[in-house]
């Protein structure tokens, strides 16, 4: 990869930080995140938009650790319950939104 597409992926993370830091919910963000990445995943793009796109504003956007911080606080609780169903629930609603982005793409394309 050139030092070009390095740029390009700096300037997508300070892009996906800086949006970021207007929505406080993680679960919209996930949400947000999660419809956008399966459109962009229905595209052919090439490797460095790829990179750009997926590997620079989405992982900044999404942010794992907002995931992990709210399933901590759940489980430093000990509401263990409350915790396997929040983990599953979320981890399905993502993947079922994915997908839903990457159907949406495909209608488009």
């Amino acid at each position: 990869m050139k030092i070009k597409s390095f740029i390009y992926i700096l300037l997508a993370c300070y892009l996906a930080t800086f949006l970021r830091t207007f929505i406080d919910n993680n679960f919209i963000v996930s949400i947000i995140g999660s419809l956008f990445f399966g459109f962009v995943i229905a595209k052919k793009l090439t490797y460095s938009q790829e990179k750009i796109i997926l590997s620079g504003f989405f992982s900044c956007f999404t942010s794992f650790s907002g995931f992990i911080y709210l399933l901590y606080q759940i489980l430093n609780q000990g509401n263990w319950i409350k915790f396997i169903i929040f983990f599953n629930f979320i981890i399905l609603i993502n993947l079922i939104t994915m997908y839903f982005g990457f159907w949406i793409s495909r209608k488009f394309t």
